[in-house]
């Protein structure tokens, strides 16, 4: 006999982790919930970028608010929770704290306290964040590694990661959090730096000259393929008992060497066309910081496949591609 179909539920299903988490779920024979804040105001760019919007269920749930939480996840019934939400940029989050606080930190809480409430056997993964680190010098962070955050963002999901492990440890929830360092996609709001870069290269190749501003183009990161990283997210809820995990490439690279990839694409050089811009430096800054996914690899049998230059690659032919009015086919996975 087929086994029951099972149900996901993905609050923040409307950003990038959301649409492609959504994509592999479906793929999976999942039925798919998603959450926004007015669903039905949200657009859901995202997964109508993906082709999903159709199939999709979607909610509206205020995370910070404990008896929506509750009401949406007593309707769903899901057997898997992905919590994705949350305000996501660091460089916002020096001028919201309270706001990047809440939406991670008790967002959290709540959903886990409405999983202990309901006494479900619901599987519950929280998406942490290598910016919990901080500098991670030169040796590459693993799941023993001690946090030092930095921003108000990394305060925030430092907060949510313990939430999980206590909740866990406690009262026996499944739950885990995959501490994943950059990754990016086609689909990457507009506001982060790769997506800033990747942009601005297409528009650049295409009329033929200008320039874009950027920080600290010496900080060094480990990114990887957004596509690749949902697939450990899915993983790390079907094993026999939770555990947190590094989700990482294990390569590091300074942002000067993202944006000549980018450039690299229509054959230009990046430092004819990217100037410094003092008031874009935040206030703290993680200066190197890369992973190690060993654990990763042992227990999950996942490794990163793409490296940062094909990733930067990728983005930038997606960019131009949106520029000249073209189909995405082949450049979103």
């Amino acid at each position: 006999m087929a086994s029951p179909r099972k149900t996901a539920l993905i609050f923040g299903i409307s950003g990038q982790d959301g649409g492609y988490l959504s994509h592999l779920l479906l793929s999976k024979g999942y039925a798919v919930h998603g959450t926004s804040r007015d669903a039905e105001a949200s657009s859901f760019a995202n997964l109508a970028t993906l082709g999903l919007r159709d199939r999709v269920t979607v909610h509206s749930t205020a995370l910070t608010d404990f008896r929506s939480v509750l009401q949406t996840i007593a309707r769903v019934e899901p057997d898997e929770i992905y919590n994705l939400s949350g305000q996501s940029s660091v460089w916002l989050s020096f001028q919201q704290p309270v706001e990047t606080l809440e939406s991670i930190a008790t967002a959290t809480l709540n959903v886990l306290e409405a999983l202990r409430f309901l006494a479900a056997p619901i599987r519950f993964y929280n998406a942490g964040s290598s910016e919990c680190f901080g500098n991670t010098g030169d040796v590459a962070a693993d799941e023993s590694s001690p946090f030092r955050p930095r921003s108000p963002y990394a305060v925030a999901k430092s907060t949510a990661f313990w939430e999980v492990a206590n909740y866990r440890e406690s009262y026996g929830l499944f739950a885990c959090s995959g501490i994943l360092f950059n990754h990016e996609s086609p689909i990457r709001p507009g506001r982060f730096v790769t997506r800033k870069i990747t942009a601005a290269a297409a528009r650049i190749a295409r009329d033929g000259g200008g320039t874009v501003s950027l920080g600290d183009l010496s900080v060094q990161r480990d990114w990887g393929w957004a596509p690749e990283y949902v697939e450990a997210m899915w993983a790390m809820l079907q094993r026999p008992e939770p555990e947190d995990f590094v989700i990482a490439t294990g390569e590091v690279n300074p942002l000067s060497d993202f944006a000549a990839a980018a450039f690299s694409a229509f054959g230009l050089d990046w430092r004819e066309h990217v100037a410094s811009d003092p008031s874009l430096l935040r206030p703290s800054e993680i200066h190197y910081g890369f992973g190690s996914a060993a654990k990763a690899k042992e227990k999950l049998g996942w490794t990163a496949r793409t490296r940062m230059h094909e990733v930067a690659r990728r983005m930038a032919l997606a960019e131009r591609a949106r520029l000249d009015g073209q189909p995405l086919d082949g450049l979103l996975f």
